[in-house]
């Protein structure tokens, strides 16, 4: 199943759920390093050190997009055979970008590996 197969539904219960998953996880990863805060179907982190990502579903391409202060922006749609969201242009996994990315950020490991 691809971004393009997935009907408005599946892929409202899959997005939601990704974005909840990550709050909950990057809530308790960077706890002293970020407000983290998902509100409306946007996820918000807001690095205590400077910086801000924003994580939002996308539902006219059944997309989910990251803002990134690092990276810019990127797109991701769900890969049904690797049951994740992988970027449309590096083919990167959502979870390998954001544990990196904010890893790095906050010199410390992040495990987001079952989002």
């Amino acid at each position: 199943m691809t971004d393009a197969e997935l009907t408005e539904t599946e892929f409202q219960r899959l997005a939601a759920d990704t974005l909840a998953r990550l709050a909950e996880a990057l809530e308790q990863g960077l706890a002293d390093a970020a407000e983290v805060e998902l509100q409306g179907g946007i996820l918000t982190i807001d690095l205590d050190a400077g910086g801000q990502y924003v994580i939002n579903k996308h539902a006219p391409n059944r997309q989910i997009w990251l803002s990134s202060p690092r990276s810019g922006a990127s797109h991701y749609a769900f890969d049904a055979a690797r049951g994740t969201w992988v970027a449309t242009r590096s083919g990167r996994m959502l979870a390998d970008v954001l544990a990196e990315e904010l890893g790095s950020l906050v010199s410390k490991p992040l495990a987001l590996d079952r989002i």
